[in-house]
């Protein structure tokens, strides 16, 4: 790898003013072309300079047009007095989950805010906080494992093959599913995101690639999950075009992997480099959809969401592959993304932040716990809740204090009361630690029709 010897004053001398576009410049120029020779970078430069609009939009060059065509200071942003509208579903949600919506209604960005039956604090927006903004994203509003998403495959298989060929069930979980940090698979899917100029145009995608690669198909830590299961379709609908009974299914709950967090931690900290708030609201520090750092937010974000997408496939292909049978219908939702919306004739940027997609006929799959039913719905576009619904159960108890709290015969003694069977999984994740999913689906019967259940048989968790 060369090293390209530019120095600030070589970029002085091709006439760029003595501000932070000269550092910019610098930066830009050595992540990208390390390896080029200096007199063509600095033609790059000199370009660049004379028609700095040419350049705004462009992945590679934007920062450093943006800088030459503003040099505004970074003034320190303050909140509003007043809040903007919002609405707030179910009773048993924290004050501090609370507060942390009062605190984003507060930006001078915030349109309209809700909070999901589910909701609990988190940091920034609350997981089940749902936060609209005109023209500018909140990296923090996403979280950290952009796209995590839900997704359920109905099988041909007979449901009572659960019990009766239960050890092949396991024994597919066990080999072909991977979990955390550390496991991946031996074969590497070639999948057509990774044909994508996106990876190729952002300096952090072009160095996560790799990794992105080798994590393709598998789940996370924590509360992520692929499980066998009993799918009962209670109500016929025409996109699962299912009669009523009982299938087996595939459950898997996991996100955009390595790839999603450090997007997320890098443009969360550029974020708040660029966006300086009050102490209070620093987490909901945003990038202006109108700059180049927004536009490169936006442009990864969205191809983390596509390969959370892309790695249920891969988990779902490899187990049907496994089981045998037939993938007679799909539903499938992020529950954390921001998405560009209409609402009040006006279009918003909607931060789902542990909150699923409720528009009108929109399916999706908000899970109970490992041990409790999960629900298929279909949305109502209900207004007020910036048509969203709850992605799960949500936490009744912090992963700390499930750890004080239960023990692992507590946790077997409620998998057996349930019959489930569970691979890996610790206290942090107990079904003791979540909220009533029957209450949480009773305070958004607004927001979603169930079309449907989902009660876990056979779960695999990171160890």
């Amino acid at each position: 790898m060369g090293n390209l010897k530019l120095k600030g004053k070589d970029i002085l001398k091709l006439g760029y003013p003595n501000n932070q576009s000269v550092n910019i410049a610098l930066e830009v120029m050595k992540r990208n072309f390390a390896t080029k020779n200096i007199h063509h970078v600095k033609s790059l430069l000199k370009e660049i300079l004379i028609n700095p609009e040419d350049f705004e939009k462009d992945l590679t060059f934007g920062q450093i047009a943006e800088a030459l065509l503003s040099s505004k200071k970074t003034e320190k942003r303050m909140l509003n007095t007043n809040r903007a509208s919002f609405q707030i579903f179910g009773n048993n949600i924290s004050d501090e989950a609370k507060n942390q919506l009062y605190t984003a209604l507060k930006l001078p960005i915030a349109t309209q805010g809700t909070l999901m039956p589910d909701a609990h604090s988190g940091y920034g927006l609350p997981i089940g906080g749902v936060l609209a903004v005109e023209n500018a994203v909140i990296p923090y509003g996403v979280g950290m494992d952009i796209g995590c998403r839900m997704s359920l495959s109905i099988l041909d298989t007979p449901v009572s093959y659960l019990d009766g060929a239960k050890d092949k069930y396991e024994k597919a979980l066990g080999e072909h599913t991977k979990f955390g940090m550390y496991e991946t698979h031996k074969s590497h899917v070639d999948h057509e995101i990774f044909d994508r100029d996106t990876f190729d145009l952002i300096p952090i995608l072009r160095r996560l690639k790799g990794k992105a690669i080798k994590q393709m198909g598998s789940s996370g830590g924590g509360n992520h999950f692929v499980e066998f299961g009993e799918v009962e379709i209670t109500e016929e609908d025409a996109q699962i075009n299912l009669p009523k009974g009982k299938y087996l299914g595939i459950l898997s709950h996991s996100g955009s992997r390595g790839l999603g967090a450090e997007i997320a931690q890098y443009y969360s900290r550029v974020a708040t480099e660029q966006c300086p708030l009050p102490k209070e609201a620093q987490n909901f520090a945003w990038l202006d959809l109108n700059t180049h750092l927004g536009l490169e937010y936006w442009t990864a974000m969205n191809l983390a969401g596509d390969y959370a997408s892309a790695c249920h496939d891969d988990i779902h292909r490899r187990l049907v592959k496994a089981v045998g049978g037939r993938v007679k219908a799909r539903i499938e939702n992020h529950h954390n993304f921001a998405w560009k919306e209409i609402h009040n004739g006006k279009e918003v940027i909607v931060h789902r932040k542990g909150a699923t997609p409720a528009n009108e006929n929109e399916l999706g799959m908000i899970p109970g716990s490992m041990t409790a039913k999960g629900f298929i719905v279909r949305g109502k576009g209900n207004p007020d809740s910036l048509n969203s619904a709850s992605h799960g159960a949500g936490r009744a108890f912090s992963r700390g204090e499930c750890r004080n709290r239960f023990t692992q015969n507590d946790i077997k003694k409620e998998l057996k009361l349930k019959n489930v069977t569970l691979m890996g999984g610790n206290a942090e994740e107990a079904p003791m630690a979540y909220k009533d999913i029957n209450e949480v689906m009773n305070a958004q019967s607004e927001l979603v029709d169930i079309l449907g259940t989902f009660q876990p048989r056979i779960v695999r968790m990171d160890k």
